[in-house]
């Protein structure tokens, strides 16, 4: 029984490691050293090359290596037939929870303005409103986000999400559908995207959405690079309607170092690690997926491939 391990991070032993724990005999290959291709009946993997699954003709399932699926929809001969499952994971709605939680106290608390002075060696007080006056809006409502929004209700903040369909979380507004997106940003003075990628939500942080928002708004982007419209941001950096922005992920990663974002004095970069899945903890979520296919039961955190989620 062999499991193909893809990841753009170097820790597939300490993987191996921990799905052996809980399958002792599964074979686990590290791509590109798959061997004899026909012997390999899962994948599990972030970012595999396009074509490669399509190779592995007894391929039973496949497994993202996180929360997001679409670096594995984008391939235009990946196996759609086929079960498929995402990481939804406490560790790692936990991760993101900290990640959100911490941009959006830096941008409520003005922290690119005291750093940039502190460069500049001034000294000049800004007094944030309470927790409670300032309106803060997740786009994605899904385990990331309605994780984010509960953590930042406890802290005080007046939380509203938006999503596909209404959200029942105590203490936090849901905005949902269409026609009721434009209200939501209306009122979002920080703007955080969880949304997963899909045809839809592409290019979705653009220039008309900006301008909905309220001016001074900021906005936190770690849910898919290809959400943002980059030169757009820049502009509405510049022009002053939006006040900040923090970004995790983006188009091409890593990010060039000829990028405008680099070098721009309103832009927190961070290099995609907002919420990265532990071996510890998904190898026993992914270990019960490959005992569920070998049964014939349905994967635990399906993925519809026409949904993007």
């Amino acid at each position: 029984m062999a499991l193909l391990f893809k990841s753009n991070i170097d820790r597939a032993d300490w993987w191996r490691r921990e799905l052996n724990k809980y399958i002792p005999d599964l074979e686990v290959r590290i791509w590109p050293d798959i061997g004899n291709p026909d012997e390999i009946e899962f994948a599990l993997c972030w970012k595999m090359p396009h074509g490669e699954l399509a190779k592995l003709k007894n391929l039973r399932a496949v497994y993202s290596l996180g929360a997001g699926v679409d670096h594995l929809l984008a391939d235009p001969d990946f196996p759609r037939h086929l079960p498929f499952s995402r990481v939804i994971d406490p560790n790692l709605t936990g991760r993101m929870t900290e990640y959100v939680v911490q941009h959006v106290l830096n941008h409520h608390r003005f922290c690119q303005t005291y750093d940039a002075q502190q460069r500049d060696g001034v000294w000049k007080e800004h007094f944030a409103p309470f927790a409670s006056e300032r309106k803060v809006g997740i786009l994605g409502m899904g385990a990331l986000g309605s994780g984010s929004a509960r953590a930042l209700h406890l802290l005080g903040f007046d939380v509203a999400g938006w999503s596909k369909s209404r959200k029942n979380i105590e203490g936090v507004e849901s905005f949902f559908g269409d026609d009721q997106r434009d209200a939501f940003l209306a009122r979002t003075e920080i703007l955080v995207c969880l949304l997963p990628l899909t045809p839809e939500t592409e290019n979705i942080l653009n220039r008309d959405l900006f301008a909905k928002l309220p001016k001074g708004a900021a906005i936190i982007n770690a849910g898919r690079g290809p959400h943002l419209v980059d030169e757009d941001l820049i502009e509405a950096l510049d022009s002053g309607h939006l006040s900040g922005a923090t970004l995790d992920v983006f188009r091409i990663e890593p990010l060039p170092a000829d990028h405008p974002f680099w070098r721009h004095p309103k832009i927190r970069i961070t290099p995609h690690v907002a919420s990265i899945s532990d071996p510890a903890s998904v190898a026993k979520l992914v270990a019960e997926n490959i005992i569920r296919t070998k049964n014939g039961e349905p994967l635990l955190n399906a993925v519809d491939p026409e949904k993007g989620y």
